[in-house]
Parts: C-alpha cells; structure tokens; sequence
C-alpha cells in the first residue's frame, strides 16, 4: 500500500512548529494519529535539519515502555535526553492516557502528566507533541490542566479525498468500497472484501469497545453493546437518551435513561459517535433534545449492523457530516418553523435542514437528498431552505454524478464526488 501522505494534517503540525503550545492530536485509535506523528512528522523534522538525536519519541501503549507511564519516571527519561540547552528538541509521546492512572481520575487536583508536560513546555529549547485516544484525559482538559499551553489537532479517518487519492480508479468503484467500508486507513491495505469485514470486525470489539469497557470499569457489555447497536441502525435520526429507554422497554430490556445517557458519553469521549445537536435557525436558539448521532467512521457503523441495514441515504449523510467536521466547521441540525394551513387550520410545521455549517463568519445551509427525479422531490428538499430569510449560501448535495447547477431560487445543486473531492466546493 502507498504511503497516504495526509498533508492537510501535516501542514497544521508545520504552523504550529515552536509555538511555545503542547500540540495534542486527537482522534479515534487506529486513525493514523502515531503514523501522522512518528512517521509522516519525524520525516519532515530530519529532513529540515533536525539532529535524529534531538527528536525524543515515547510509545506508551507500548508494554515494554511500562515503567515510563508513571510521570516521574516519564520526566526523568525525557530530562535525560535533552543534554544541550542551546539546541532545539522535540518530544513526541504516543497514547497519553496510559500515563493517568485510574485514582488520579476520580480525584479533583491536578494530573501528574500534565504538571510534567506544563513544566517541559516552558523549556524555550523544547516543543511538544502528544497522541490520545480519548477526550475525557485530552480535550475536556486542555484548557485547565495545560493553562492555556495546549493546542488541538484532530484526526478524522481518511475522507474520500484521501481515501481515492490513495487508491485512483474509477470513482463509482472507490465511493462503493468507502460507503462500505469507510476511512481507516488500515483498509487500504486489505486485499478482500473478507479481509476488510475481518478488520472492521476485529477493530470495534477487540480495541473500540473493550478500551471503553475496561477503562471505565463497567461491569459486562451486554448493556453498552445495545447502545451502540441502537445508535448505529439510527444514524441520522433523531433521538435521545429518555427515547432510547423507551424503545429498549418495549423490547423487553430495562436501562435507564441516565445509563444510555452515561454510555453515549462515553462513546463520544472515545471519539465513536459525535453529537449533532439542534438549532432553531429563525429563533437563533439551540434546542435541547432530540439529537442526531453520527459515526467518526460508517465502516465501523456498517460493521456494527453486519452489513444489514445499508440505507444509502443515510449512510451519504453520515459522510458529509464526517466530511463538514472534518473541513473544520461546527455542524448543527437546523429547525426552520413553518406557517402552514392543516385540515383548515393553520398551525406551525417543524421542518428540517441537514446541516447548518458554521466557521467564523461563513455559514452554509446544506440537505443531504440522495436523488431529486422531479420537481416534486425538490420542492420537498428546497422548503426549509426557502423559509431561511438571510443570505447564507444554501446547498443541496446528491448521490447523482451531476454538473453543479443552481435552481431558480438560487440554491447550489452538486454531486457528493464534486462536494467531497473539492476541498473548496462550498465556495462553487
């Protein structure tokens, strides 16, 4: 398999270089984080220069690397490695979280690995860069433990750019793998269908799941396995923990809502599913419940469902939402309030748009329709969007391998390979 370069990621590390911050890289495990860091990264600094010497590199999920996960220890290996105060030196460290036990968590005073880390930075001659897997240790903290001192990345699986980069041919024929199988960039170098299913298999139970298991000690499965099987036959829909308490009621299985709601914490702090939540565009308000639920990948989604429920519409949403997040925009589920006249009454229709897309002062409006045959169907797709009185740009995406087109109330029509393959396509 060629090596995917993963510029755009790259590039983030780049300006940040010396920045006097703690570059932390975040994301799902087996996304590319360590080969982002340990590879693509330690490349470019030997290549600029850099003494191989003065790039100091730790693995913590590494067994053999046990001792250095206390941070003590941690520190003095580190210290020992930086021998000259005028040159400049780089610490990489792989997998922070096992360098935070299990009592620290549960105690409200600092963590001994982030007092480590804060104490390096303000070395001028050290710059750091850490990997983790997990929000609850990384990102909910950053701002309190690190003083300020941290700066996020966040790795996505490999978008469809990326993923057709690597593998060329024709278009038609990667979308089928990616809508399959998705964007873990260990899936490029399966050979097989087989072999790709096997991976997927193996990686969600055997890693995702049993790291969420095991790090917060619960007690069996049984109850979290739900969740997740619930979440990913309803990618797209609407629901909430209270919904979801429900619906195992009816079948016969009893978990309260506080419990689902605990678990789908604990799915979102290890980066599995992401939170879309609803905003009311004419009220400028968010509005507490339902949510909508997306996979950081709709390979381990499918996985999840044995390749049973493979409603493409859905599936399409959940890429462009994984798509949006990626390109850096905050994306929310839309409600736009319409007056309209029921059995001779007028009353006030809740419609819907997919995506609101915020990033500083750009916002776009986008529906996800997977084809619009007639002008029925995009009248349907079109009326929250007409009901939107700004001058956002408002874009309808479709599975169709289209020219883009606008309509005449001025709404942008494309295809998702023109939306995914164009880093700039929400500017058409």
């Amino acid at each position: 398999m060629q090596e995917i370069k993963r510029n755009g990621y790259l590039q983030q590390l780049i300006d940040r270089k010396e920045n006097g911050m703690i570059k932390i890289i975040t994301g799902i495990r087996r996304v590319g984080k360590s080969y982002l860091l340990f590879n693509i990264f330690y490349r470019y600094l030997l290549e600029s220069g850099v003494p191989v010497e003065n790039v100091i590199c730790v693995d913590l999920d590494d067994t053999k690397k046990r001792e250095l996960r206390d941070p003590d220890r941690l520190q003095d290996y580190l210290l020992s490695k930086i021998t000259n105060d005028s040159e400049q030196y780089y610490i990489m460290l792989d997998e922070v979280q096992f360098a935070i036990s299990k009592e620290e968590i549960s105690k409200e005073e600092p963590l001994r690995l982030y007092g480590v880390l804060n104490a390096l930075s303000r070395k001028q001659n050290v710059d750091i860069y850490i990997t983790g897997s997990n929000s609850r240790f990384l990102s909910s903290d950053i701002r309190t433990e690190f003083r300020g001192r941290g700066d996020v990345i966040h790795v996505y699986p490999l978008s469809f750019f990326e993923y057709y980069q690597a593998k060329g041919g024709d278009k038609s024929d990667a979308w089928r793998e990616y809508f399959n199988y998705g964007g873990l960039p260990l899936i490029l170098s399966c050979k097989t269908s087989q072999q790709k299913v096997q991976y997927l298999s193996d990686v969600l139970e055997n890693v995702y799941l049993r790291d969420v298991i095991e790090r917060n000690h619960l007690r069996g499965n049984n109850e979290i396995d739900k969740v997740v099987d619930i979440i990913a036959s309803s990618v797209g829909s609407l629901t909430n923990p209270k919904k979801l308490a429900a619906a195992f009621q009816s079948s016969g299985i009893k978990i309260s809502d506080a419990t689902i709601r605990n678990y789908l914490a604990l799915l979102e702090d290890a980066f599995l599913i992401k939170k879309a939540e609803r905003y009311d565009i004419k009220g400028k308000k968010y509005i507490n419940s339902p949510y909508k639920y997306y996979f950081a990948d709709v390979g381990l989604r499918n996985s999840r469902l044995n390749y049973r429920q493979q409603e493409e519409t859905h599936i399409m949403e959940n890429i462009i939402y994984n798509e949006l997040v990626s390109r850096g925009f905050n994306v929310d589920v839309g409600i736009v309030p319409i007056r309209a006249i029921q059995n001779n009454k007028q009353s006030v229709v809740q419609t819907e748009v997919d995506f609101v897309c915020n990033q500083g002062n750009r916002r776009y409006y986008i529906q996800s329709a997977f084809s619009i045959p007639d002008e029925s169907k995009m009248a349907q797709e079109s009326r929250s969007l007409m009901h939107i009185h700004d001058f956002f740009k408002k874009i309808i995406i479709v599975k169709d391998n289209i020219e883009p087109w606008r309509n005449e109330n001025g709404i942008l029509i494309m295809g998702v390979y023109d939306f995914l393959l164009d880093p700039n396509s929400l500017d058409r």
